[in-house]
């Protein structure tokens, strides 16, 4: 990116999000240009198990209590919807990413309770629920809530496709946010719009991201051979497992946990007893940890950034399912930015309160970026240099990570993850 820009739109991250709002505006007659710290889909959209499916873990019966039952009523159909508009979009455009659709459950091995409830209230919102008992899984389980319909992916091969005739600047870090200024290393791009689709926003105010969101960490391991499951799960039990068939390959996830705050056991050591136990035939290829932005009412922040800067927009906060959540951030940002409301506007709007659905994890939340910020005046702390709070070690991942908000930083101290924009000064 020789040089200064000008343009309608910027879009700050070339991940599945951003790609797909400067896709979905380019469609509109928008000139849009987006610009990625390092390559496109480096980010946790290269680290996903990619099922694309609006099954959200245990979400709906959770949202009808808390948000009621209209606001989960549009959150499913908007996430549907994003599962459907996957499968239009890769047959219209003839798109190769190992696409393949398949059906998605929730299972446990100890009770069926819950289960029944969530497939109840997920069926009655207008998804395709049912309660069932019997799975491809290699063990018995005590129930299981099934979605039909859903799909699952190469999200890599697909960005690689859909964003072909997009204006994309690699390799370029943005500096600062200053109105309509987006500062780069490599220059000054002028934009009427800015959407924030850079996983965690950078930018601390307005919006205060860092006091509405966490990050968690899980660790997925690949092994092969293993015969198709016939299916994508997820365990609700306390010790469960996700599995996900690619090809003769399964990706195993186990272990999800507040980025900071790393179990006493090594997660890649269960997922390997596990796959060892339930695989025997089949050996580990290769093995990667993903971290995710939680909010705290379970909801993603999808629009306007903050009412003091009404050009600004932002997508964030996904939880563990970002590839319907990036599609559907894309349809609604790209229909705000062109001048058109959306049913989901007020679902995802960064600006909703719901603090019933919020206040536990709130104060969860607020206890740990204390604990993190109180322990970043220690004399010799290893600190963030996004608000200075406490690193640290994670032994697993041998990362450097923020208990706070969720950055975290290589051995030699450079950034992996945002939100911070600068790697550990004294290690460099």
């Amino acid at each position: 990116m020789p040089g200064n820009k000008r343009t309608e739109v910027v879009v700050i991250g070339a991940g599945l999000a951003g790609i797909l709002t400067a896709f979905y505006l380019q469609r509109h007659g928008l000139h849009v240009v987006v610009v990625e710290a390092n390559r496109i889909g480096s980010g946790q959209t290269g680290y996903t198990t990619a099922k694309i499916t609006s099954q959200h873990n245990l979400i709906y019966d959770k949202l009808v209590r808390t948000v009621g039952e209209e606001t989960a009523r549009l959150y499913g159909k908007a996430n549907q919807m994003a599962v459907e508009e996957y499968g239009k979009l890769i047959k219209r455009y003839s798109i190769h990413c190992h696409y393949e659709p398949m059906d998605a459950y929730l299972y446990s091995v100890q009770e069926s309770e819950v289960l029944l409830r969530e497939a109840e209230c997920a069926a009655r919102l207008g998804l395709p629920a049912s309660f069932v008992r019997q799975t491809g899984l290699p063990f018995p389980v005590h129930g299981a809530v099934r979605f039909t319909g859903q799909a699952q992916f190469h999200p890599l091969e697909f960005l690689r496709d859909i964003s072909a005739e997009l204006t994309i600047f690699e390799r370029t870090k943005v500096i600062k946010v200053q109105g309509h200024d987006v500062v780069t290393d490599k220059g000054v791009i002028k934009a009427e719009k800015v959407v924030f689709a850079s996983h965690y926003p950078f930018v601390n105010m307005p919006g205060f991201y860092f006091a509405k969101m966490y990050q968690e960490k899980s660790y997925v391991m690949e092994f092969e051979p293993v015969e198709s499951l016939h299916g994508m799960y997820l365990g609700i039990d306390e010790r469960a497992y996700s599995f996900r068939n690619v090809g003769d390959k399964l990706l195993l996830g186990y272990g999800s946990h507040r980025t900071g705050k790393a179990p006493k056991d090594s997660p890649f050591s269960t997922i390997k007893r596990a796959g060892g136990h339930l695989f025997p035939e089949a050996r580990e290829i290769r093995r990667w940890t993903a971290q995710d932005c939680m909010t705290l009412d379970s909801i993603p922040y999808i629009g306007p950034f903050s009412s003091l800067r009404p050009d600004w927009y932002v997508a964030t906060g996904f939880g563990k399912w970002g590839m319907s959540s990036s599609m559907a951030a894309a349809k609604i940002l790209s229909a705000q930015i062109t001048g058109r409301k959306t049913p989901y506007d007020g679902v995802f709007s960064p600006q909703r309160h719901h603090l019933k659905a919020a206040a536990g994890t709130l104060a969860s939340h607020g206890l740990e970026s204390v604990k993190g910020l109180s322990a970043g005046t220690i004399p010799g702390a290893v600190n963030c240099p996004h608000m200075g709070c406490r690193l640290v070690w994670n032994r697993y991942d041998k990362r450097w990570e923020c208990p706070c908000h969720g950055s975290s930083f290589e051995i030699n101290g450079k950034i992996s993850a945002g939100p911070a924009q600068q790697s550990i000064p004294f290690i460099d």
